[in-house]
Order: C-alpha cells, then structure tokens, then sequence
C-alpha cells in the first residue's frame, strides 16, 4: 500500500491529490459555503450513551492527521479533489480490507457551483481505476442515502450495479439512515473505469 500512497491522479482539469493541512482555509470556505447543500448527507456521530458526554469535534489539523495515519496504515485514501487548481470537494476511499476479501468503499462530497459538470464522476473513476489496477483490490462500494439522487446520478452514470439496501446504517443528518449499496469489481471493467466514462462523455457528445 505504502508503495502507491501517496499518490496525485489527473484527468484534465481535475485532480485528486492527498489532503494537507493547508487545504485548512479552502476547504473551510468550500465547506461553509456549501452547509446547506452538504448537511443532509454528512456523517454525524450518535449521542453518546447514557452517563456519557459527548467529545468535542476533532479540528482540522487533527482531522487531516488522523486521515494521514489511516493511510499510512493501508486503510485509506483520502483524496482532495481540485478542479483548475482549486480545491473543490473530498474523496474517500475507506475501510480497505485486504486478505480474500480486498474491498473498499469510496465516499465524496462536492462543491455545489460546480456540480453537474462530470467531475465527480470523473474523479470516482480515477480512484476506482487506483484501486482496482495500484492496489490490486477487486470490490468497491458506495453507499448512498436514496434521497441523494445527484449521488446517485454519479455512479449509475459510471455503471455501478444496485445490489441492495442496508437498513439503517449510518448515522447521518442527526439519524440512523437507509443506505443504497452500489458495487463494482474489478472484472465488470476490464477496459477501465475511466475509459468507460470518458466513451460514455463522448457518445453523449455526438448524439
């Protein structure tokens, strides 16, 4: 793992690089900017139980070490996404797991301005394509709310398959949510992830 972390993918316009502490001042405005847009989908944390007090919310600075180290481990990827050299979102690519299983989920969110303009999906293709060619994994899972339909539009545009729903589980929003789960191997795209999206854009394009 260590030998392909970290690691910085280009497709044009867009980039997908590791996540520094210096992203602090854009990706706080980013964030600010979008609360609206982001809060129903952001991951909260349950109340804690009875007798027991909630912990403060970890700061930046630790929130981006603890990233780093989950990294370094060969749990995670977490990409900063950058659209024209501005950071414009966050991608994830979690809970790694190696042995027989070699699995991943990938999570991401994105500035509201520039949404709709494929670069989410192209940014999906570009971690999928990491995993499954650099790292060798062979499942990659997103989870998604089913009310997130713009989510959704991302990874039905780039064919990953439905394949069930898990009943409450995430805490999400202040609840315990529905979660859609859709899956990709690395058999169903033999030819790339990212190829298959950019011949998608171009059909698209010509009809």
């Amino acid at each position: 793992m260590n030998a392909v972390w970290p690691v910085t993918l280009t497709e044009g316009d867009l980039g997908l690089r590791p996540i520094r502490v210096r992203d602090q001042k854009a990706w706080r405005e980013v964030s600010s900017r979008n609360r609206d847009w982001l809060r129903r989908w952001e991951a909260t944390v349950p109340p804690p139980p009875p007798g027991r007090l909630a912990g403060p919310r970890p700061t930046f600075r630790q929130m981006v070490r603890y990233l780093r180290a989950e990294a370094s481990a060969g749990r995670m990827l977490p990409f900063a996404v950058t659209y024209r050299g501005r950071l414009v979102g966050q991608l994830t690519v979690g809970g790694i797991t190696w042995g027989s299983m070699c699995s991943a989920n990938i999570g991401y969110w994105i500035d509201e301005a520039v949404a709709g303009q494929g670069i989410m999906p192209t940014a999906v293709a570009l971690a999928a394509d990491h995993c499954f060619r650099a790292l060798g994994l062979h499942r990659i899972e997103v989870c998604i709310r089913p009310e997130n339909t713009p989510s959704r539009r991302v990874v039905e545009k780039l064919g990953f398959r439905q394949e069930g729903l898990r009943t409450r589980y995430l805490h999400i929003d202040g609840d315990w949510r529905d979660h859609l789960v859709y899956v990709l191997t690395a058999e169903e795209v033999p030819e790339g992830l990212l190829n298959r999206w950019r011949a998608a854009v171009s059909d698209r394009r010509h009809n």
